[in-house]
This record gives C-alpha cells, sequence and structure tokens, in this order.
C-alpha cells in the first residue's frame, strides 16, 4: 500500500505547488502557530495511514448503511391498535384545525395592532399568563380566533382566562382546543367556544364539571 504524497507550506506555496497535482480530490488542513518540521511531520504522518483510512471506510460501508437503516426502522412492527389510536389522533387534530380559525403570534399582533419589530412577544405573554392557549402545529404555535374579543381591540377574552385557570396543567394546548371544539353535554350539546362571548359563567361551570370529571375518573 504506497502512502500518498503530502503538501506542505504557506498557502500561496500550496497553491502554487497544486497546479502540479494529478488527483480528483485534495484535502487541506490549515494549522496555525507550527514551524515548518512540525507541519512536515504531522503531514506525513497523515499521509501514511490514509490508506489504512480509506481501506476501512471501504470496508465499513455495508456496515454503516445497515447500522442507519436499523435506527430508522422501528425495532418491531407497529401493532394494530397503536396504527388505530395514531389515526384516530390525526383524525382529531385534523377537526381541530377545521372546527375554527387559528392565528399565529404575529397575525395575532397584527390584529391588536401590536408592535411589530418582535410581534410573537405579547401573544406569548399572554400565554404565559394563562390569558389565552396555543396549539403547536408543525412547530409553530397557533391561537385560537375565538380566544379574542374584537370589541376589546383583540385582546383576550376575559372569560377565557377564568376558564384556563380552572383547567390549570390539567390539559395541553390541544386538549384544551378538543374542549372548546367538541359538542358539550353540561352545556346542552353546544360547543365552549360558541358560548365563550355570551354566557362565560356556564362556560366556567362547565370547565368546573369538567375537571370534576377528571378527578373522579
Amino acid at each position: 500500500m504506497t502512502a500518498v504524497p503530502a503538501l506542505v507550506g504557506t498557502p500561496r506555496e500550496i497553491r502554487s505547488q497544486l497546479e502540479k497535482v494529478k488527483a480528483d480530490k485534495v484535502i487541506v488542513l490549515p494549522i496555525e502557530r507550527t514551524d515548518s518540521r512540525r507541519a512536515g511531520l504531522l503531514a506525513q504522518t497523515l499521509a501514511s495511514v490514509m490508506p489504512f483510512v480509506e481501506a476501512s471506510l471501504g470496508e465499513h460501508d455495508e456496515q454503516t448503511l445497515k447500522a442507519l437503516v436499523g435506527a430508522l426502522v422501528p425495532k418491531v412492527p407497529p401493532s394494530p391498535t397503536l396504527l388505530k389510536e395514531a389515526a384516530m389522533l390525526a383524525r382529531a387534530r385534523k377537526a381541530v384545525l377545521d372546527g375554527t380559525d387559528w392565528l399565529t403570534a404575529a397575525k395575532v399582533a397584527e390584529l391588536a395592532g401590536l408592535s411589530a419589530t418582535n410581534p410573537s412577544a405579547q401573544p406569548n405573554k399572554w400565554k404565559r399568563q394563562r390569558q389565552i392557549f396555543a396549539i403547536q402545529h408543525n412547530g409553530v404555535d397557533y391561537f385560537p380566533a375565538f380566544g379574542l374579543d374584537p370589541e376589546a381591540g383583540w385582546r383576550p377574552r376575559k372569560a377565557l382566562k377564568a376558564v384556563l385557570e380552572v383547567f390549570g396543567d390539567r390539559k395541553d394546548g390541544w386538549g384544551l382546543a378538543y374542549w372548546f371544539l367538541s359538542a358539550n353535554s353540561f352545556l346542552g350539546g353546544r360547543r365552549p367556544q360558541d358560548l365563550l362571548g355570551a354566557d362565560a359563567a356556564r362556560i366556567v361551570d362547565a370547565a368546573r364539571d369538567e375537571v370534576g370529571g377528571i378527578a373522579h375518573a
């Protein structure tokens, strides 16, 4: 196995030497604060081991491919129950997305006339203060349009904060969305989102009833 030649020198010297090299590819390894002798020794060492590295890589290509495939493919096939649950979750989330208008933080800021410099700041602050909630879809937060009051400058409805305080950490954004968009027996089959601006007290009572049911489930 013949060692490949190594080039050592300043960038200008290397450019000159490269014109005489017949190779498909070259590897450049910049080194700071060293002398010519040490640079030469390092180049010789790298050149001597390069044939062995290339041979090793060739031998392990197939093993590497198998390892990558193994990491990407589940260890066991998904069970029918898991597939069924995934399909049900996908349908439920699609129903949520189709059930009302969902707004990005930038859109909320635009409607509310907030600062355009950092449009997500105030909506995210409202979320932290539990004045409104958001669902995360494809890495983006979306806020429910029904949670904003157009008569109050598109600020969060006061009734929404009361409901979110009742639920606390019992439901995440998607859980809250399911609840607001689903027919509610406590409300006579109506959806909480439809009564949020008209009968806030009943919505809060419905949330308390839901929390009571969760506690005794």
